[in-house]
């Protein structure tokens, strides 16, 4: 999905037109004043998994850059994160997986072996990690030209033949804006992102999957064209949406709430943005943050989950409650400030409750190794999907 300081450009450019209350003040599920001995998130008990339900989705983003090699019989799908794009001069040259080759096929024939039913996609950046690569069009050029489409669709289903996975994930972050110094095409990107879709669909045919990293809105007008994703287009060619459902604001107010007017989106919302265009609630899966977020701007920008249960108690108060956002957050015991909001089996279990609810396809996270040890967000989410 996303590296957590990937969102700073365009989350500062939309907080400066957003108008956002306060938030963070809610009631704690333990008052560690009274019972300093426990800690619900660390010292809860064993997980026990429920009985899959056919049907549901548990997704993982596994990365390049992660050190282990994933427990798969508590995921459906995993996502395998990530392949760049190799492009010169605006035209289409290929794709290599980032990092090591071997890690890749070590976390695929490891997941095989131990899930033979999990369903695995390679997903796309539209950033640069492999040193033998540079920055040039990007996605922008390669949705540009029927070629460069026809090219990078062949690539994909040899590379899915030869390696025994079952579909592509996009996540191009996002048309119609530039990241990093990333070729951006305001008139055209959006409408040739799904040019994009539309090819690799039948070039795969109905045998694979296909899927994206979907934002929070629709497209959106801006000068010169559009920015976002045309929901509506992409929808006649994908199987499901993975929607980033964090990262929709920082401290002080929750970037991962259910419900909370006071940050600048929220789960409700993007959900409503895919169901307005139209997007069945069965293609949608809601993404759950395995970090808390902190700021866009500022250093620490977030905090994984596993170092939020490593936090100083003598510090931090871990595990306080939002009422209103659903969630949980962080408090520093000096001031009693709200240090960053995230997401804990809590949560999960609400999320997943809603999403059982609406019908939607099921939960995904960003990302495995960000889980704690006893991969206890990773076992919430298979459980509040599988209900």
């Amino acid at each position: 999905m996303k590296k957590l300081t990937l969102v700073s450009a365009l989350c500062l450019a939309m907080f400066a037109i957003a108008s956002c209350g306060g938030g963070g003040n809610g009631k704690e599920d333990i008052d560690p004043e009274e019972k300093p001995e426990v800690d619900p998130e660390i010292n809860e008990p064993t997980v026990t998994l429920n009985p899959q339900v056919a049907g549901r989705c548990a997704l993982g983003y596994v990365t390049y850059y992660g050190t282990s090699i994933p427990e798969c019989y508590f995921m459906t799908h995993m996502n395998y994160a990530f392949a760049e794009l190799y492009i010169r001069d605006n035209v289409y040259k290929g794709f290599k997986v980032q990092g090591s080759m071997d890690r890749f096929l070590n976390v695929t024939r490891a997941a095989k072996l131990s899930n033979p039913n999990i369903k695995i996609c390679l997903s796309f950046t539209n950033g640069i990690a492999n040193s033998d690569n540079k920055i040039d069009g990007g996605f922008s050029a390669l949705c540009a030209t029927q070629e460069n489409r026809t090219a990078f669709a062949a690539d994909c289903l040899t590379f899915i033949t030869e390696n025994n996975i079952d579909g592509i994930d996009l996540d191009w972050e996002y048309p119609g804006l530039s990241w990093s110094h990333a070729a951006c095409d305001k008139a055209h990107d959006t409408a040739n992102y799904a040019e994009l879709v539309k090819t690799l669909r039948e070039t795969l045919g109905d045998q694979y999957l296909i899927t994206y990293a979907g934002y929070c809105t629709d497209k959106q007008a801006v000068e010169g064209g559009y920015k976002f994703i045309d929901i509506a287009a992409m929808d006649p060619y994908v199987d499901y949406v993975n929607i980033m459902a964090y990262d929709f604001d920082e401290a002080p107010h929750h970037h991962s709430a259910l419900s909370d007017n006071r940050a600048y989106k929220d789960c409700y919302r993007a959900v409503a943005a895919y169901t307005n265009a139209g997007v069945a609630t069965s293609k949608l899966v809601l993404g759950v943050p395995f970090y808390g977020r902190i700021s866009f701007s500022k250093s620490p920008g977030a905090v994984s989950y596993r170092k939020i249960l490593q936090l100083s108690r003598t510090q931090y108060r871990r595990n306080k409650w939002d009422d209103i956002a659903s969630c949980p957050y962080v408090e520093v015991m000096k001031g009693n400030s709200f240090y960053c909001g995230y997401d804990n089996p809590r949560s999960i279990a609400l999320k997943g409750a809603w999403v059982r609810a609406k019908g939607m396809y099921g939960l995904m996270y960003w990302e495995y190794d960000q889980d704690d040890d006893r991969h206890t967000l990773a076992k919430s989410v298979w459980n509040a999907v599988m209900q």
